[in-house]
C-alpha cells in the first residue's frame, strides 16, 4: 500500500510539472527545441525502482504464501542496513536528474523567448523593407508630377507670350497713354472739388459762429496747438476776428484726436466723486469722465466752450480759475485736471493758482496737470509760439517743486506727444540725443494730497 501511494504522489508531480512546462519539442519560431519528455520519463521509472526497494511483492493467499511472504519481511528488515547507503544514493541522484530537467526546461524557455524576439525583428525588417520601397516609389511619382507640372506652367506661359507679342506695340502704347491721361485728369478733377468743397464748408462755419457770437456780444479766447481755453483774466487780449473754433481744430486736432490722447488719465481718476476740470475747453476729458461714471464739472473763461460742453450734456460754467477755487471750501475735490493752462498765466500768479489746488484738495485726492515740455527744443520751433496768449513755458521740475511746497506727494512726471511723430525727420538723429533734447513735446504732472 506504501509503494502505491508513493507511485501516486509521483505521477500527481509529474503531471504538475507537465502542467507547468508544457512540450516544447516542436520549438520555438524558427528555432527547434530538444524534447525533454523521454528524459522526464525515464526519471519517473527510476523513481519507482528507487521506491521499490525494500518492499516484498504481494502473492496470492494460503499458507505457503504466507510463511513465504513472513520470510521476505524479515529477510529485508535484516538486510535495511545493507542497502539504506544505496537507497539514499539513489534519491540524490533522482534529484539530481530533477535539477537537470529543470535546468533544461529553462533553456527551452530562454531559447523560446528569443525566437519570439528573432521573429518581431524580422517583422520589422520586413515592414522597413516594404516601407522603404513604398516610398522610393512615392518619390518616383512625386519627380514625375513635378516634371508634367512645370511642362504646364511653361506651355501655359508661352502660349501667353505669343497672345501678348500678337498685339500692336502702337495699340499697347495709346491705350497707356490714354489710361494715363484719364487718370490724370480724373485725380485732379477730384482734388479741386474736394478744395472748393472744404472752402465752401469752412466758410458756413465761420458765418455761423461769427453770427452766433455777435448775437452773443462777446467774443471767445483763441486756443494754441496744445490747449488755451482755460487761461487767466491776465491773458492778454486777442483779435475780435480771430474764429476760436477753426484756431482749435486747426492747430490742435480733432476733439476725438485729443480724447483719445487724454485716456492715460482715466486710471488716476477712476472711482473719484468730485472732480473739476480747470480750462475745459471743448469738454474731451469731462467726456471721459462720464464715460468712466466719474462726476465731473469744468470752468473756463471761454463762454462759447462752456456752452457748446453744455449743450453736449456736460456740466461746465464760464469762471476765472481764482475766484472759482478760492470761493470752494477746503478740502472740497478729490480730483483736479488742469491740461495746457500753466503756461497761459503770469509766471508770478502760477504758485497761487498751485496753492488753491491744493487746499481744495482732500486728503489723497489726485491732481493732473499738462503743458508744454520746455525740455524738447521742438515746441519753440514749431508750436509754442503759434498760441498769442502763451506767456512762458514752465519747466516740470519748478512744477514739481511747487506741487510739493504746497503739500502735494507722490509726483510723477509722463512725457506725452513724442516729437518725432509730428516731424519724422528728427528720426536720423542719435537716439540719446534726440530723447534728451527733442522728446515729447508735452508733459503731464501728477501728484496725490499728502
Amino acid at each position: 500500500m506504501e509503494s502505491a501511494e508513493l507511485v501516486a504522489i509521483l505521477r500527481e508531480v509529474r503531471d504538475r510539472v507537465r502542467a507547468s512546462h508544457p512540450q516544447t519539442a516542436a520549438g520555438a519560431v524558427g528555432i527547434p527545441l530538444p524534447d525533454l519528455m523521454p528524459l522526464v520519463h525515464a526519471r519517473d521509472s527510476a523513481i519507482g525502482k528507487v521506491a521499490a526497494i525494500g518492499t516484498v511483492n504481494p502473492r496470492r493467499g494460503g499458507p505457503v504464501n504466507f510463511v513465504v511472504q513472513a520470510w521476505k519481511r524479515l529477510v529485508a528488515r535484516v538486510l535495511d542496513w545493507h542497502v539504506r547507503e544505496q537507497v539514499e544514493f539513489n534519491r540524490q541522484a533522482m534529484a539530481c536528474v530533477d535539477a537537470a530537467i529543470e535546468a533544461l526546461n529553462q533553456s527551452n524557455r530562454a531559447l523560446s523567448e528569443l525566437g519570439g524576439r528573432i521573429a518581431v525583428a524580422e517583422e520589422l525588417k520586413d515592414i522597413r523593407n516594404h516601407w522603404a520601397e513604398w516610398r522610393l516609389d512615392w518619390e518616383h511619382k512625386l519627380q514625375q508630377n513635378e516634371i508634367q507640372f512645370l511642362r504646364s506652367v511653361a506651355d501655359l506661359q508661352g502660349a501667353f507670350q505669343h497672345r501678348v507679342s500678337l498685339m500692336d506695340a502702337s495699340y499697347r502704347d495709346a491705350l497707356h497713354v490714354s489710361l494715363e491721361r484719364a487718370g490724370s485728369d480724373i485725380q485732379k478733377r477730384l482734388w479741386a472739388d474736394l478744395a472748393r468743397v472744404r472752402e465752401e464748408f469752412d466758410r458756413l462755419i465761420f458765418s455761423e459762429l461769427r453770427l452766433i457770437r455777435q448775437r452773443a456780444g462777446g467774443v471767445g479766447l483763441p486756443a494754441g496747438p496744445s490747449r488755451p481755453e482755460g487761461t487767466a483774466n491776465e491773458v492778454a487780449p486777442t483779435p475780435p476776428s480771430l474764429d476760436y473754433a477753426r484756431f482749435a481744430e486747426r492747430f490742435r486736432g480733432p476733439a476725438e484726436h485729443v480724447k483719445a490722447g487724454q485716456r492715460i488719465y482715466l486710471p488716476y481718476f477712476e472711482g473719484r466723486q468730485e472732480v473739476l476740470d480747470i480750462g475745459c475747453g471743448r469738454g474731451e476729458f469731462l467726456e471721459l469722465m462720464r464715460e468712466a461714471g466719474v462726476p465731473a464739472r469744468g470752468i473756463d473763461l471761454s463762454e462759447e466752450s462752456a456752452a457748446a460742453c453744455r449743450h453736449n450734456g456736460l456740466t461746465a460754467e464760464t469762471a476765472d480759475l481764482f475766484p472759482y477755487l478760492a470761493a470752494l471750501p477746503e478740502a472740497s475735490l478729490d480730483g483736479i485736471f488742469c491740461a495746457q493752462v500753466v503756461e497761459h498765466l503770469p509766471p508770478e500768479r502760477l504758485p497761487e493758482m498751485i496753492r488753491l489746488c491744493a487746499t481744495r484738495l482732500a486728503r489723497h485726492g489726485v491732481i493732473a496737470l499738462e503743458t508744454p515740455d520746455p525740455a524738447c527744443l521742438a515746441i519753440f520751433a514749431t508750436h509754442f509760439y503759434l498760441d498769442p496768449t502763451h506767456q512762458r513755458p514752465v519747466p516740470a521740475p519748478l512744477l514739481a517743486f511747487y506741487l510739493e511746497e504746497c503739500g502735494v506727494g507722490s509726483i510723477e512726471v509722463r512725457r506725452l506727444s513724442p516729437a518725432v511723430e509730428s516731424m519724422p525727420a528728427l528720426a536720423s538723429l542719435p537716439e540719446e540725443f534726440r530723447e534728451t533734447f527733442f522728446g515729447g513735446l508735452d508733459y503731464a504732472i501728477l501728484g496725490k494730497k499728502l
